[in-house]
């Protein structure tokens, strides 16, 4: 079967469980398939402008080994987050020199959260760093992020799964969520931040969930379900969970589309 010329890529949100995005695109591209529009929210537009850029999954798999998130000297003062989202902006410009959609290799969207207005507002053209640290700014972890006199924050809140941006302009799209929610015990609930995901993918989900059958192949690994979004051990097998489900979903595909 001959591979559609435009194919997009979306990638939802999910802290950490985004290392299972670096796993599936290791898969995608394993079968011949090379997106050319991402479209990313949260995690997914770390990872997705990370991709856009050119860089191999190796690369992106060093950025995120090698950029220390809970660090004493990130931590925020006189900021609505524990941590300060601009503080993160040394580590993303060694990755964007340029710092701007325009000289990706790949078309990029990037979701965030206008906090005033309500809304998404979607990021494709101009400076670049900040609409990501804006779109990763997971709500009471991160500090919002202020673009054009407007107040940003996580993309998620709003599209955790934002395919809209690219719906008309691909033959072909994959779809990759990372934040399937299981049932917890009440025993889960220990702190804060157990409290802040539950509510946060509560209302992520719903809104996800419709939009998961407009994509071409759809790729949602459950095991990592089990996997904290704030959690940094474990990501080589999170990694790997992303990487065999994307195959196991890819092939199930070519097969289907050799019966027609």
């Amino acid at each position: 079967m001959k591979v559609p010329s435009n194919i997009g890529l979306v990638l939802s949100g999910g802290g950490f469980r985004g290392f299972a995005h670096i796993g599936a695109i290791k898969a995608i591209e394993e079968f011949g398939i090379f997106p050319n529009f991402i479209s990313g929210t949260s995690a997914g537009a770390i990872v997705g402008a990370l991709y856009s850029a050119g860089n191999s999954v190796s690369q992106i798999k060093d950025f995120f080994d090698n950029t220390p998130v809970f660090k004493l000297n990130r931590f925020t003062r006189k900021k609505p987050g524990f941590l300060d989202s601009e503080k993160y902006y040394d580590d993303l410009i060694n990755y964007f020199k340029d710092n701007s959609f325009e000289n990706l290799e790949r078309k990029l969207f990037v979701s965030a959260t206008d906090l005033v207005e309500g809304k998404v507002t979607v990021f494709s053209t101009g400076e670049l760093i900040k609409p990501i640290l804006a779109s990763a700014a997971f709500p009471g972890v991160f500090s919002p992020v202020m673009i054009n006199d407007c107040l940003y924050s996580d993309g998620g809140i709003l599209d955790n799964f934002p395919i809209a941006p690219i719906l008309n302009k691909c033959d072909m799209i994959i779809g990759i969520d990372v934040s399937p929610i299981r049932k917890p015990k009440i025993t889960d609930f220990k702190h804060a931040h157990n409290v802040m995901q539950r509510a946060y993918y509560l209302r992520a989900m719903p809104n996800s969930e419709t939009k998961f059958g407009k994509c071409d192949i759809m790729i949602q690994p459950k095991k990592i379900s089990n996997h904290g979004v704030f959690s940094t051990s474990n990501l080589d097998q999170v990694f790997e969970i992303g990487y065999l489900e994307a195959k196991k979903q890819i092939e199930t595909y070519f097969e289907n589309q050799k019966l027609y």
